[in-house]
C-alpha cells in the first residue's frame, strides 16, 4: 500500500496521485487478488500528500502532473493504535403507524402470524431498531447486512445523525464522548443511496465546486485544483473527467463513475467518518467491487467507514473488516466475516464449503422469519457468541481522547477545514463551514450559471412565453386612443399584463424542485449556509428577470400607445419588473413549502387566480365586502395593477371623455351627433353649468377615483411590491430552515 512506510524502498518517485489516502496503484492484477485481504496499515492522508506536492512544487505548477518523492516517516501511529473508535449502545428506535380499519380476525394473523418477530404492535408503534450495540473503528470498513425492510438504512441514518434524538434511545460515542451532533456534522460525511449530481455538470467540474464548498478559503485555487485532480485519478476517472453527468435527457457517465463522483464530493475534505447508504446500489459486480475497494482505502487513510448493503458479492467481502447482519431491527450476526462460518457451525446450521457464505446466511435468516419462533433463537445465540468471543483490542496503551484524535488527524492533513488546533470546546474549535458567506455565495452563483448556461430550455419557455404574449398585447391593443373605449381597453391591457408577469413566474417552480435533494445533502453536512443559497438563488435570478422585463415592456409599451414618454416607459418597466421579481419570489417560496411539481402548478395558479380576483380589476376595493378586504391587500397583484395605472392617468392636463363622448359608454351611443348636442344642452341648462362637445368631462383624476386606486400612490405601490418579493425570499429562507433538517422524527 502506497504512503504507509512499507510499501517500497527508500526515495522511490511516486506520482501524486498513486499515494492519496485511499487508493494504492491500480496494478493490473488487481482484481485478480480480490480475495488476498490487505494489510491493515494505515496510508497517508490526502491533505498530508498535498502538503508535501504544494511545498516541493509552488502553486504556480499543477501538482497534479508532478513527480514528488515521498521520504517513509511515519505518518500515523501503527495501525494497532485506534486513535477513532465509534461505539453503540442499545440503539432502539420505533415510530407510530396509522392503524387501518380492518377485521379483527387480520389482527390476530398479524399479531400470533407465522413470522413470531412482531415488528407492530396492537398500539400501532412499530420497532426498527431493536437494541443494537456495536463498535465500528478507524481504519475499518463496517458494513450493515440485512434483507430489504431489515433496518440497514435506519441503522445508518442512527448512526449519522439524521434521526430525531428525542425520538432514538441508546448512546452513541466517539473515543468513549458523547458526540454531539454539531461537531458530527463537522467531522463525517453520508453519501445518500441516490446519486444527487448536477446532470449538466462534469464530473471534473461536480468535484471542483465541492472543493470550493467544503476547502477553506486559505488553499489557493491551483492547490485545490490538484487535490481534485488527484482525486480524479485515484476515483478511476480520469477518461470521464470531462463527461457530463448526464440525466434521462443527456447521455452522461456510467452508474458507477456517477456512484464514484458522488462519494469524491463528499470526502473531498478528508472527512473522518463515513456513511454510506447502500452505495452499490444497482451497480454491477465489476463496478461495485471498485467502489467498495475505493472505500477500502478511505477507511485505511484514517477515517471511520460504515455503509449498508444488501448482499454482498464475494469479492467485496473480502474487503470487508466487520459485518452487521440485522433482521427486523434485531442483531442476528455481528463480527468479522471470516468468522461466519464458524458462527452458523456453533449455532448448528454449518454453512457448505460451496456455498456464498452471506448468501447462505441471508437466506437462512430469511427461512427463519416465516417459522413461528422467527428469528429469536439466532438473536439468543448471537448475543451468548458475542459473551464467548469478545472482541480483542487492539489499542496499545491508552486510546487518544476525541479532542488529541482530532487534532492529530487536522494536523496531518485530515479534516480540512481551515482549523490548525483543537480547543477544550471541539464544536467551537472546528469551523462549522469552511467558508465565509460570501465566498459561498459565488459559488454557489456560478454553479447556478453553468447549470443554466448548459440547459437553457427552462428560461428559452420563459422568454418564449414572455415574448408571445408580449406581440399578442402588443397587436389586440394596437394604439389605443384617449376615447371612453380606449379607457376601458387600457385598464383590460394593464390588468393582463401585470397578471401575466406573475403566471409565467410559475415556470420557475421545478428550479428548486430538481434541486432540492441536492441542497439537503449538501446542507446536512454544513457544505454551506442555507442563507448563502438563499441569497445566491435571488442574486441569479436578477439578470433574468432584466431580460425578460426589457423585453416585455419594449413589445408593448410603443405599440399600445401608452403615455408618459421616455419617464412614464422607464417607470413601467420598473414596475414589470418589480412584478417578475414579487412572482418569482413568491413561486420560490412555494416551491420550498410544496415538494410535489405538479401540487405546486396548481396551488401557484389557484392562488395567483385569487390575487388577480381581488386585484381591483374586476371589482373594485369600495365594493369589496369587508370581511374580504384584507385579501385585497394581501393580492400581489394589487399594487403593481394600481400602480402603472395612476402612471398611465396622472396627467392632469390629459382628457378622456369630451362633450358627446359622455354617451357612449350607454345605449344612447347610437344616436346621432345632433340629438346628442341638444342633450347637452338640456343637460347644462339642468345642471347649471355650460357643457359644450370640447368640454372635458372625465380627466385621467376621475379614472383613478373611479377604478379605487387611490388609496396609494404609485410610488409606495412599488416599494410595498418589492418589499414583498424580499418577504418572500426570507419566507423561503425560513421554509428552508424548517423544512430541509433532513431528519426521521
Amino acid at each position: 500500500m502506497p504512503g504507509g512506510g512499507s510499501g517500497g524502498g527508500e526515495g522511490d518517485n511516486l506520482s501524486m496521485a498513486s499515494d492519496l489516502p485511499f487508493l494504492g496503484p491500480r496494478e493490473a492484477t488487481e482484481l485478480q487478488e480480490f480475495s488476498r485481504k490487505p494489510k491493515r496499515n494505515v496510508s497517508r492522508t490526502l491533505g498530508e500528500l498535498l502538503q508535501r506536492v504544494g511545498d516541493s512544487t509552488g502553486d504556480n505548477n499543477p501538482a497534479s502532473h508532478q513527480v514528488f518523492e515521498v521520504d517513509h516517516d511515519p505518518v500515523y501511529q501503527p495501525a494497532a493504535y485506534m486513535p477513532f473508535v465509534l461505539s453503540f449502545h442499545n440503539l432502539t428506535y420505533s415510530i407510530k403507524v396509522r392503524r387501518k380499519i380492518i377485521p379483527s380476525c387480520f389482527w390476530r394473523t398479524v399479531a400470533h402470524g407465522s413470522s413470531g418477530n412482531v415488528m407492530e404492535d396492537k398500539s400501532g408503534v412499530k420497532v426498527l431498531l431493536n437494541n443494537i450495540s456495536g463498535e465500528a473503528r478507524e481504519g475499518e470498513i463496517m458494513a450493515v447486512l440485512g434483507a430489504s425492510g431489515s433496518g440497514k438504512s435506519t441503522l445508518i441514518d442512527a448512526l449519522a445523525d439524521r434521526i430525531s434524538s428525542e425520538s432514538l434511545k441508546g448512546i452513541i460515542t466517539l473515543n468513549g464522548e458523547i458526540l454531539e451532533s454539531k461537531l458530527l456534522k463537522v467531522i463525517s460525511a453520508y453519501v445518500m443511496q441516490d446519486d444527487l449530481l448536477f446532470p449538466m455538470l462534469t464530473v471534473e467540474e461536480t468535484l471542483m465546486f465541492s472543493a470550493e464548498f467544503r476547502l477553506p478559503r486559505t488553499m489557493s485555487r491551483s492547490r485545490k485544483k490538484a487535490r481534485v485532480q488527484a482525486l480524479i485519478d485515484q476515483l478511476g476517472l480520469r477518461t470521464a473527467a470531462k463527461t457530463v453527468i448526464g440525466d434521462e435527457g443527456h447521455r452522461g457517465v456510467s452508474g458507477g463513475e456517477r456512484r464514484r463522483v458522488s462519494i469524491g464530493t463528499d470526502i473531498i475534505h478528508d472527512p473522518i467518518m463515513l456513511f454510506l447508504d447502500e452505495p452499490t446500489s444497482g451497480l454491477d459486480s465489476t463496478s461495485a467491487y471498485m467502489v467498495v475497494k475505493v472505500l477500502q482505502r478511505i477507511a485505511q487513510s484514517g477515517s471511520i467507514v460504515i455503509m449498508s448493503i444488501h448482499q454482498p458479492s464475494y469479492r467485496i467481502l473480502s474487503l470487508l473488516d466487520r459485518l452487521i447482519i440485522l433482521s427486523r431491527g434485531q442483531t442476528v450476526f455481528s463480527g468479522s466475516p471470516v468468522t461466519l462460518p464458524e458462527f452458523f457451525a456453533e449455532y448448528g446450521y454449518p454453512i457448505p464449503a460451496n456455498e456464498d457464505r452471506t448468501e447462505f446466511s441471508l437466506d437462512y435468516i430469511r427461512e427463519l422469519e416465516g417459522t413461528p419462533g422467527g428469528t429469536k433463537s439466532l438473536v439468543d445465540f448471537n448475543k451468548s457468541w458475542q459473551m464467548k468471543n469478545p472482541r480483542i483490542s487492539h489499542t496499545n496503551g491508552t486510546r487518544r481522547s476525541l479532542k488529541d484524535a482530532i487534532s492529530a488527524s487536522i494536523s496531518m492533513g485530515k479534516l480540512v477545514s481551515g482549523s490548525s488546533n483543537v480547543d477544550s470546546n471541539l464544536s467551537s474549535s472546528v469551523p462549522i463551514f469552511a467558508n465565509p458567506f460570501w465566498i459561498e455565495v459565488l459559488v454557489i452563483a456560478k454553479r447556478s450559471f453553468t447549470n443554466s448556461k448548459r440547459a437553457p430550455e427552462l428560461f428559452g419557455v420563459r422568454f418564449g412565453a414572455v415574448l408571445v404574449t408580449g406581440i399578442i398585447l402588443a397587436t389586440i391593443f394596437w394604439k389605443l386612443d384617449n376615447t371612453p373605449k380606449g379607457v376601458q381597453e387600457r385598464l383590460g391591457f394593464f390588468a393582463f399584463a401585470m397578471s401575466t408577469t406573475f403566471y409565467t413566474c410559475a415556470e420557475a417552480i421545478p428550479v428548486f424542485l430538481l434541486q432540492r435533494y441536492i441542497f439537503v445533502r449538501e446542507t446536512s453536512y454544513n457544505a454551506y449556509r442555507r442563507s448563502s443559497y438563499v441569497v445566491s438563488h435571488a442574486l441569479m435570478s436578477i439578470p433574468s428577470l432584466l431580460v425578460l422585463s426589457l423585453a416585455f415592456a419594449v413589445i408593448t409599451y410603443w405599440s399600445v400607445g401608452l403615455a408618459g414618454g421616455t419617464s412614464g416607459f422607464l417607470f413601467f418597466l420598473i414596475f414589470i419588473f418589480a412584478s417578475f421579481w414579487a412572482g418569482s419570489s413568491f413561486v420560490t417560496f412555494l416551491s420550498g413549502v410544496i415538494f410535489n411539481v405538479m401540487m405546486a402548478y396548481t396551488v401557484v395558479v389557484a392562488i395567483l387566480a385569487y390575487f388577480v380576483l381581488f386585484s381591483g380589476f374586476f371589482i373594485t376595493r369600495d365594493r369589496i365586502p369587508n370581511y374580504w378586504i384584507w385579501f385585497h391587500y394581501l393580492s400581489l397583484v394589487k399594487y403593481p395593477f394600481q400602480g402603472v395605472l395612476q402612471n398611465e392617468f396622472d396627467d392632469p392636463s390629459k382628457c378622456f371623455v369630451r362633450g358627446i363622448q359622455v354617451f357612449d359608454s350607454s345605449p344612447l351611443r347610437a344616436v346621432p351627433d345632433e340629438i346628442k348636442l341638444k342633450l347637452l344642452k338640456s343637460m347644462s341648462k339642468t345642471l347649471g353649468m355650460n357643457i359644450t362637445s370640447s368640454t372635458c368631462l372625465t380627466t385621467g383624476s376621475d379614472i383613478l377615483k373611479q377604478s379605487g386606486v387611490t388609496d396609494i400612490d404609485k410610488w409606495s405601490c412599488l416599494w410595498i411590491t418589492v418589499a414583498l418579493g424580499f418577504l418572500f425570499r426570507i419566507l423561503f429562507y425560513f421554509a428552508l430552515l424548517i423544512g430541509s433538517k433532513n431528519k426521521r422524527k
